[in-house]
């Protein structure tokens, strides 16, 4: 086979098609190869893919970074081999690294993650691609002032989850018409027919509903495809839906149009690549994007104060968590804040008052507050996105997926535990700390105090990864003076003593808890110290293990359910040769009710007199 590099602008009709069976026999030589993946869904969206490529995507790939360079998300990201075909038609890969598709150690990943360059996140679980775009694009528009357009290539099986139609109505509402998605309509889904099957204009109504601009085309139809993508580039004011009808397994007799083939690599691809004429090897430069910079960012005022409170008073940390963040948007200008419309409540409002071009109301749709995080992510903004710990369980799939993305994003949930009082159960985040630990790479911390909020939330604004701070609602005592650090990963020792019987670990409104216990033991000749734990994750070893050799006793305290949550971040700390100390651990064991802040710490057992009733237990033993 002889190699050509043909520039985008001399490839004719008969050229796209051609190049449309180049990445459909490329697909099931890669699934071939692997012994699994998903052709036939890479089929179907060949010719759409290789006319976006040769006439509509603007792109550099030996600047992946470029700021000018379009976005293409691949949604429906067990569609990779399609992906792969075409970073091989591009030159970006060679056939060599295509044939290691799904291999131990390749870049080439069953699904799509950033360990390729050009890949911005990762996909695979369906409807995250379009919201993520949606971040994307709205970076495009309101911060970076880039004429660059994101693209986004879904699947019609994922147009049944709801977050792609929270990123419909997110985009139509900003008028994105920087944006595109391109629906794959191949008719089949995993088991069998989708929801709407070839019905085009089903789709077509409801996202025109949106305040979308729709194109109903036949995806196998070169001329129909350029001229709808043309559509799109020249719409103003609203987004563009491009609704394909297409075959999966297009051109391969065994599996064109057939149930029961989804995810399977061809029973036999040689017959299926002779059938769609053979192997090519066209190559093909993708048109480069115009010079052009993101609009200047200046590094803020430097001159700028972080908030102070005065030991002795009380704040709520949700309060200065608020006046922290508008702090900071004043002394960075890439800080971006993402709101699910409780913005008055999480105090995440205080920013848009000097900051409100970088304030994005995302209403009550917590799925597309993170993934638009995530989108603006990838375009450099530092996102913060803020709404009660309890929602956010919503999304956890979301965060989950952004950390194969290798996102840095910062997520804050405030409301947390009981001590939020009368609202009930509903309202209360009890499983947060669980979810958010269990979730690779992350940063997880819970202040008890407004100066450790200051501190901690300053923190996270330059952590890779997800971080993560939850906050409480009610006002709690300031304990700590503002010149005092509070690093990641640390901890802090508020009562020590020689003769120490036992230790409370407390975090957040438990911490107070504690003090109190404390309190009342030394009143009954029962010494105890009392730990802080800010830093659920990483958690300071060091610190508790010497608590555990010295004293022997821990009774730990959380706001959270027992599973885990703080409890099971101490415990942790041991085995491999560390002894664990003998433990008591308090955490929300019953389903609450409404009642006062009081009333809810007295009822899960969470409150002073519980702790110093467990520790005088355990110190007797």
């Amino acid at each position: 086979m002889s190699q050509t590099t043909t520039p985008t602008s001399a490839m004719s009709d008969t050229d796209l098609a051609e190049l449309g069976q180049q990445l459909r026999v490329d697909s099931v030589r890669a699934a071939a190869a692997a012994g699994s993946g998903h052709p036939t869904s890479s089929m179907s969206a060949a010719d759409l893919m290789a006319v976006l490529l040769a006439r509509h995507l603007h792109y550099d790939f030996d600047r992946p970074d470029n700021p000018a360079n379009d976005h293409l998300i691949l949604s429906k990201g067990h569609a990779s081999p399609l992906l792969y075909s075409a970073y091989k038609a591009v030159g970006a890969i060679t056939d060599d690294e295509l044939l290691t598709f799904r291999k131990l150690g390749s870049r080439m990943e069953g699904h799509p993650t950033p360990r390729l360059p050009w890949v911005d996140v990762a996909t695979g679980s369906l409807g995250q691609g379009l919201p993520i775009g949606v971040g994307v694009a709205l970076s495009g528009s309101r911060l970076d002032k880039l004429p660059y357009r994101t693209w986004v290539l879904c699947g019609d099986s994922e147009m049944a989850e709801g977050s792609v139609w929270e990123a419909f109505e997110h985009a139509g509402v900003e008028g994105l018409d920087n944006l595109t998605a391109i629906i794959d309509v191949n008719r089949l889904g995993q088991r069998g027919p989708t929801r709407h099957g070839w019905d085009l204009d089903a789709y077509a109504r409801r996202i025109r509903a949106f305040g979308w601009h729709t194109v109903e085309i036949d995806g196998h139809d070169i001329a129909a495809i350029d001229e709808a993508m043309t559509s799109a580039a020249r719409t103003r004011g609203a987004p563009t839906a491009i609704i394909a009808r297409t075959r999966k397994g297009r051109g391969a007799s065994e599996v064109e149009d057939k149930e029961g083939k989804h995810g399977k690599p061809l029973t036999d691809p040689d017959a299926a690549i002779g059938e769609l004429g053979g192997r090519r090897d066209l190559r093909i430069e993708v048109r480069r994007p115009d010079e052009a910079e993101p609009a200047p960012r200046g590094g803020g005022d430097p001159h700028t104060s972080l908030p102070r409170y005065a030991t002795g008073g009380s704040v709520a940390t949700r309060t200065a968590f608020g006046e922290t963040l508008a702090a900071l948007g004043s002394l960075h200008d890439d800080i971006v804040v993402l709101d699910g419309e409780v913005g008055d409540s999480t105090k995440a409002q205080l920013f848009a008052a000097d900051h409100g071009e970088r304030y994005f109301e995302c209403y009550i749709a917590e799925q597309q507050m993170i993934a638009a995080a995530v989108g603006m992510g990838v375009r450099g903004w530092t996102a913060f996105a803020c709404t009660f710990a309890a929602f956010l369980t919503r999304a956890h799939d979301f965060l989950r997926m952004a950390a194969i993305s290798r996102s840095s994003i910062n997520v804050v949930g405030t409301h947390a535990g009981v001590a939020i009082g009368e609202d009930g159960p509903s309202q209360m985040a009890l499983e947060d700390l669980a979810m958010m630990r269990a979730i690779h790479g992350t940063t997880v911390l819970y202040p008890c105090d407004p100066n450790q909020t200051v501190q901690l939330v300053t923190a996270m604004t330059g952590r890779p990864g997800i971080s993560y701070l939850r906050a409480t609602r009610g006002e709690g005592p300031v304990i700590y003076g503002p010149g005092d650090a509070f690093p990641v990963g640390g901890s802090k020792v508020l009562r020590s003593h020689p003769d120490d019987q036992v230790t409370l670990i407390g975090a957040g409104v438990t911490v107070h808890q504690a003090l109190a216990a404390a309190d009342q033991l030394v009143a009954d000749g029962t010494r105890a110290r009392v730990i802080d734990l800010y830093s659920v994750k990483p958690v300071d070893t060091q610190t508790l293990r010497t608590a555990a050799e010295d004293t022997g006793r821990f009774v730990i305290v959380e706001d959270h359910h027992p599973e885990g949550g703080l409890a099971d971040a101490v415990m942790e700390s041991f085995g491999n040769g560390h002894p664990a100390p003998r433990h008591t651990r308090l955490a929300v064991h019953t389903m609450p009710g409404s009642a006062t802040p009081a009333q809810q710490l007295d009822a899960a057992g969470i409150s002073a007199p519980a702790i110093a009733a467990a520790a005088r237990k355990l110190a007797a033993s």
